[in-house]
């Protein structure tokens, strides 16, 4: 118990400038806002294995040191570097090694789900956030163009820039659907990893919420047009353009479940065929 809570006030101490920072960006970037709920989920999934994790016995291994070590090599070098990414995804390596001296590899196999899953975490860095964002844009805004026509509504793009008959509709990066689709991604794999047996499905889950969170963010930009075009421009770029945010989510969401429901059709057929 004394050595846990020796080793508790060690990690806070080396953290002390690392944690509150990165629980800042959660707190004042929206598009990491979801990073509150990884810890707390995976914390659950390790509450949860506690009887299994007590009953395993203890294996310790020095290799442990070794991880530990560049864990703390890691975290030098993103703090002198100022690398956040770095310095923040040093922490998991860190408990990594910790796991596997005073526990052993059997613990941290049953831990490396949770353990993994802490990588959601740590907001991307920013050279790979914008290689992501500016794509989808240019993806939202050429889907947003081919649709609008077929709706009635004249539509000339030019890069991220989609000019209508009454108004003009950039698409930024605040509309470029990485925000949703880090989200879903993230929402994804709690439902599979809940709700859904079997590892394939699971990574199909996973993986179909990329083009989910894309077609979806493409119909907010239309609904924005059609708002402009039928409404009101101010109106349009105002409020519901703000609102239709939360709109677009729910309506992936509801996308996302409807996919599962769609997946797990063929067991159930042949369940009923069984029965017959």
């Amino acid at each position: 118990m004394l050595r846990g809570i020796v080793l508790l006030l060690l990690v806070a101490y080396l953290y002390a400038e690392v944690i509150p920072r990165l629980v800042g960006q959660w707190w004042n970037d929206p598009n990491f806002s979801h990073g509150f709920f990884v810890p707390i989920f995976s914390g659950m999934l390790v509450w949860q294995k506690r009887a299994k994790l007590a009953a395993m016995p203890l294996a310790p291994s020095w290799f442990g040191l070794v991880v530990i070590a560049g864990a703390l090599a890691t975290l030098v070098v993103g703090v002198l570097g100022a690398e956040l990414f770095l310095s923040r995804t040093s922490l998991i390596l860190l408990l990594c090694g910790l796991v596997i001296q005073f526990f052993g590899w059997a613990h941290l196999r049953s831990m490396t789900f949770p353990l993994a899953f802490l990588l959601l975490m740590v907001p991307i860095p920013a050279i790979i956030f914008n290689q992501i964002a500016f794509p989808l844009q240019l993806l939202a805004s050429q889907m947003a163009s081919w649709l609008l026509p077929l709706l009635g509504v004249p539509a000339l793009r030019l890069g991220n820039v989609i000019h209508l008959p009454v108004m003009t509709l950039e698409v930024v990066e605040a509309c470029s659907g990485i925000r949703s689709l880090v989200s879903l991604g993230t929402l994804a794999i709690i439902y599979g990893y809940l709700l859904e047996p079997s590892y394939g499905k699971r990574v199909a889950l996973g993986l179909a919420s990329i083009p989910i969170a894309v077609a979806a963010n493409a119909m907010r930009v239309v609904g924005t047009g059609l708002l402009g075009e039928y409404w009101e421009p101010e109106k349009a770029q105002g409020f519901f353009h703000a609102f239709s945010g939360w709109v677009i989510f729910v309506l992936s969401l509801l996308m996302f479940f409807a996919l599962h429901g769609l997946m797990k059709l063929p067991a159930k057929w042949r369940e009923r065929r069984t029965r017959a």
